[in-house]
């Protein structure tokens, strides 16, 4: 008989709407109403980029959850250090272009940045227990591109408080949307 490996969850949000880094009013009810239905505690771990927007919607999130004295965990490396970059690839692209439209326009971006981001979403899954579920808040394009460079599978862009849900098992990874 061969072993099973543990299972292991990672549900993946866009935050919600934003004024520069902070949400806004209407970002922080967004993030209360995903709170209400779209959550699936408990949480071993809550992770945020360290952006102060993906941050408070992370703590609405966790409260909503019933764990307010759980830690938020700030993986800096979930986050671009060349933002500016994602965003000219963006616009250029067009609105809601996806990763391979941006890829079109700029292959190195998307490739070097899928390979760094994916590594960072590797290290929250290796942090988890076995049956471990983690909640990570952090941005789009750059969310999808840490699925793409775990997975190798390119997912829909994500809309603000949109997420989907990465499965660990067997030592493959599965990726489907949140509701």
């Amino acid at each position: 008989m061969g072993t099973v490996e543990a299972m292991r969850y990672v549900e993946l949000r866009r935050h919600t709407d934003n004024d520069d880094d902070a949400l806004t009013q209407e970002g922080r009810r967004q993030a209360e109403e995903i709170g209400l239905s779209g959550l699936h505690p408990p949480y071993d771990a809550f992770v945020s980029t360290g952006a102060r927007r993906a941050t408070e919607m992370l703590e609405i999130l966790r409260d909503a959850a019933g764990q307010p004295e759980a830690e938020v965990t700030q993986r800096t490396a979930l986050r671009s250090s060349v933002e500016d970059r994602w965003r000219a690839a963006a616009k250029a692209a067009g609105k809601g272009a996806d990763l391979e439209a941006m890829r079109a326009l700029d292959p190195d971006l998307v490739e070097q940045e899928s390979r760094l981001l994916g590594a960072a979403l590797r290290e929250v899954f290796r942090s988890l227990p076995d049956e471990g579920r983690a909640l990570v808040v952090g941005h789009s394009p750059t969310n999808e591109a840490a699925v793409l460079g775990l997975t190798g599978r390119a997912v829909a862009p994500l809309g603000k408080g949109d997420g989907v849900l990465v499965t660990e098992a067997d030592g493959g990874f599965e990726v489907s949307a949140l509701p």
